[in-house]
């Protein structure tokens, strides 16, 4: 499978993480120290919604374009509005940022970023995308390896491990890549963004994150439709490790709000695993 998010920019799945993304930043950058934010699969950091992709595909149309002119937009909401506002100098929104464009606008000067995109013309563009940004590396690099080589062993730490899914060992590969992170920096707090089409697959997953012992998983899932045809992407899940104690609450008004006004008969649900 060819993966080329630009289909997607926008779309629900987008809206849930990102605004996840925001609120765990602002929660992380309170901090004296400085934090170090690793991102295993950056993509591009910004996308035209006005291209022949996204145009074509219809997602944004679904996704971002609700939640620009929702009258009960909850505050986990906010800052990702204000964000896209921002972009699009609170006009019509034409650009989408991506994970690298959020991230690299609120960093501190004393924070780190590390954007990892294993494709070439994708980096190029994500390198163009952040060019000139204070702290700030990208690479053309294997995002899990690259995850646990450049974890400090102390210190605040965020990885988003966000894959296209598009190799059959993604799931082997996150579970191993938190185990480790877990091991190397007992601070560190890890979101994964995964796809949910079948709950065997899924409920697999959280079995094996749990057994990796990094501490307690935080389980958002944004059920969008009933899971009655596993072909299809029938919504998506952010499992968080070491969450901050404030987090669960933005993160249960960011899946229901998203699964039942985006939704079909779409469910938000949120779980605890130790």
């Amino acid at each position: 499978m060819n993966y080329r998010h630009a289909f997607h920019a926008g779309n629900f799945a987008d809206l849930v993480k990102h605004a996840a993304l925001l609120r765990l930043m602002a929660t992380l950058t309170k901090g004296s120290g400085s934090l170090t934010v690793i991102d295993t699969h950056a993509g591009r950091g910004l996308y035209d919604l006005s291209g022949a992709e996204s145009q074509r595909s219809g997602e944004a149309q679904a996704g971002i374009a609700q939640l620009m002119k929702a009258t009960d937009l909850p505050a986990a909401f906010g800052p990702l509005r204000a964000a896209v506002n921002k972009l699009n100098n609170n006009g019509p929104t034409k650009f989408y940022p991506g994970s690298p464009r959020l991230i690299a606008d609120t960093l501190r000067k004393k924070d780190v970023y590390i954007a990892c995109e294993l494709r070439g013309e994708e980096h190029a563009a994500l390198r163009m995308a952040l060019k000139g940004r204070t702290g700030v590396e990208t690479l053309c690099a294997d995002g899990y390896d690259t995850a646990v080589a450049r974890c400090p062993a102390k210190g605040p730490v965020l990885v988003l491990i966000d894959p296209p899914f598009e190799k059959p060992d993604d799931y082997t590969r996150i579970v191993a890549t938190l185990k480790a992170i877990g091991r190397r920096n007992r601070e560190a707090v890890v979101m994964i963004w995964l796809p949910i089409k079948d709950l065997q697959t899924f409920d697999h997953f959280l079995n094996e994150a749990q057994d990796a012992g990094i501490g307690p998983l935080l389980v958002g899932e944004c059920r969008m439709r009933p899971l009655t045809d596993p072909m299809k992407m029938n919504g998506c899940a952010l499992v968080t490790a070491r969450p901050p104690a404030d987090f669960a609450a933005s993160m249960e008004q960011i899946c229901r709000w998203t699964a039942q006004t985006l939704g079909q008969n779409g469910q938000g649900r949120i779980s605890t695993l130790s």
